[in-house]
């Protein structure tokens, strides 16, 4: 019996993740509630257990008296030495209790309070094992919609995608597999409950954390995230090691490194950019790819206005205003954007600059647009003759 028990308790471990110390309580418990049963109380049931065998014995105490008022706690003094010869008044005696004895009512009862317990377990085993994985990604399995929610498939119990936290326009249907962000892990009567997202900043950041081993290692840091989701994300890093180019890093061999974790937003744009203490430099770099004359910033109020190029003002605010709208979330500061002309016009020019300096400016910013205009005019004639050649 105990070679089966033990095989038993080694099976449901395996499969339910329940300690071996928890299982061996359950059964202790289940024979104190068969006692109970059986003989009305337990106060004075011992019920011992090998953890390595899972051999197990049940006694009862029975205190050595002359006259018997309660059988159930009271041995007299001729039946206690009709065990041994050596017991006197007073004595404890240790009287074995045959669980085979036991009815029907009483076993069922023992047998409900095992698995009782191994119902109890296997839920507090995957709460924790859920719990430990909070605010982190796992992979999951499209189940089915529940209306406007998906459940997700985790392994051993589902989570729940609420609308809120899915990707607007993002279509997932059954046997997808995903990667989702543990928002919140619960306890309840019938298990974890664990809500996920699709949405979330962090989700960005923990891919990351996944692609890029100077992420993992703290090499790389993620200091800002700015998401909207299904459309754009930028990311602020900034590196521990001299030697080590952040952004270069992020982007991988071939872009390979950014294009993962592109294709598991579902095409999602991801902007990465240089960190800087400097908060002019900071945004600059933030409103990338538009071109930034000169950036006036009040660290402060952390409001900054931002002076551009006017060829460059619609791509520095970006459709629906979105550039301009990630990079102030990204940098913490409210930026206004102004055009060349409308800085000349609203005089920014004359107050922060001297005009000398700033025509300084502007010429090497001319040349350096005529230079870039000459190399795309000859790559595109080299494309022509290509084509000619063809």
């Amino acid at each position: 019996m105990s070679a089966e028990l033990k095989e038993a308790i080694e099976l449901l471990e395996k499969e339910k993740g329940i300690s071996k110390e928890a299982l061996l309580e359950g059964i202790e418990q289940s024979l104190l509630q068969a006692c109970k049963n059986h003989f009305g109380k337990a106060d004075n049931v011992v019920v011992s257990i090998d953890p390595e065998t899972c051999d197990y014995s049940v006694y009862a105490e029975k205190t050595v008296v002359e006259e018997v008022e309660d059988p159930v706690l009271q041995l007299s003094l001729l039946q206690a030495r009709m065990i041994d010869d050596r017991y006197d008044l007073g004595d404890v005696v240790k009287i074995p209790i045959q669980s085979r004895e036991f009815g029907r009512i009483a076993t069922q009862n023992a047998k409900n309070v095992i698995l009782q317990k191994i119902r109890e377990e296997e839920r507090r085993s995957l709460y924790n094992r859920y719990f430990e994985r909070e605010h982190d990604v796992v992979t999951g399995v499209v189940q089915r919609a529940m209306g406007k929610n998906l459940s997700i498939n985790l392994g051993k119990v589902d989570a729940l995608l609420t609308e809120s936290e899915m990707v607007p326009g993002e279509v997932l249907k059954p046997r997808d597999r995903v990667k989702v962000y543990v928002l919140e892990v619960k306890d309840s009567p019938k298990g974890p409950r664990i809500l996920v997202s699709r949405s979330h900043p962090e989700l960005i950041r923990r891919l990351f954390e996944n692609e890029v081993s100077e992420i993992a290692d703290g090499t790389i840091e993620i200091m800002s995230i700015a998401r909207e989701a299904g459309s754009r994300t930028k990311i602020a890093v900034r590196s521990n090691d001299p030697d080590v180019d952040p952004v270069g890093a992020c982007v991988g061999l071939n872009g390979i490194r950014v294009n993962s974790v592109v294709d598991e937003l579902g095409g999602e744009k991801v902007d990465i950019i240089n960190w800087d203490e400097n908060p002019a430099i900071l945004i600059e770099n933030a409103l990338s790819p538009a071109k930034v004359i000169t950036v006036l910033a009040d660290p402060e109020d952390r409001i900054a206005i931002v002076i551009v190029p006017d060829f460059q003002l619609s791509l520095a605010i970006g459709k629906e205003g979105q550039n301009v709208r990630l990079a102030a979330k990204l940098t913490g500061f409210k930026i206004d954007i102004k055009s060349e002309t409308q800085a000349q016009e609203a005089g920014l020019f004359d107050e922060y600059y001297e005009d000398e300096e700033y025509e300084e400016e502007e010429e090497e910013y001319e040349e350096a647009e005529e230079a870039e205009d000459a190399e795309e005019s000859a790559d595109g004639v080299d494309d022509e003759d290509g084509e000619e050649n063809e």
